[in-house]
């Protein structure tokens, strides 16, 4: 009794693995590869998108202009050749990590929607056969019943059968025991 206690209480106290459907994909690498650099490719492309990088960014541009005009520097005069310089280079990596980061994402995403509508087609499978199964039980059923309803008429017909032969028996031994 206690071992089905222990994997009673060991079935509810595991938490459901929700990614179960996607370890038959977890094979899968991305396109480029899941070593140092490509991983801190996407990480940068997605600091890219960050409200953070773009108010820091702000801040620094307008540090940059208002420093040259005022006069406090100069280092980049206007028209700020070496800010665009900077723009440039900047443009010249992001684009590049952000298309890495799309492609290892549409990647993800590819696996995870093999991955659910493999599911949703297990789950399809077991619901048809769950149907069937019902059916061929209900099927069942009705041949029970329909065995059960036969069998209370040939007990109604047996029953009424002995009730005459019991009348009759009674008739005759009354009517034996009658005669002197």
């Amino acid at each position: 009794m206690t071992n089905d206690t222990n994997s009673d209480n060991r079935k509810t106290s595991e938490k459901p693995h929700y990614f179960r459907f996607h370890l038959p994909h977890a094979h899968l690498h991305s396109v480029f590869g899941d070593d140092w650099f490509a991983l801190q490719a996407e990480k940068f492309a997605r600091f890219f998108g960050t409200p953070f990088f773009l108010i820091a960014q702000t801040v620094i541009v307008g540090v940059w202009i208002v420093v040259n005009i005022v006069g406090w520097t100069q280092f980049d005069v206007y028209p700020f050749i070496l800010l665009n310089l900077a723009f440039s280079l900047q443009a010249a990596y992001a684009a590049p990590l952000i298309l890495l980061a799309q492609t290892r994402q549409a990647d993800r995403d590819k696996v995870h929607t093999e991955a659910d509508a493999k599911h949703r087609e297990d789950i399809a499978r077991a619901s048809d056969e769950r149907q069937a199964l019902a059916a061929q039980q209900t099927a069942m059923l009705l041949d029970l019943v329909k065995q059960n309803t036969d069998l209370t008429e040939v007990i109604k017909s047996l029953t009424e059968r002995v009730e005459v032969l019991t009348v009759e028996v009674h008739r005759q031994v009354t009517g034996a025991a009658g005669k002197p």
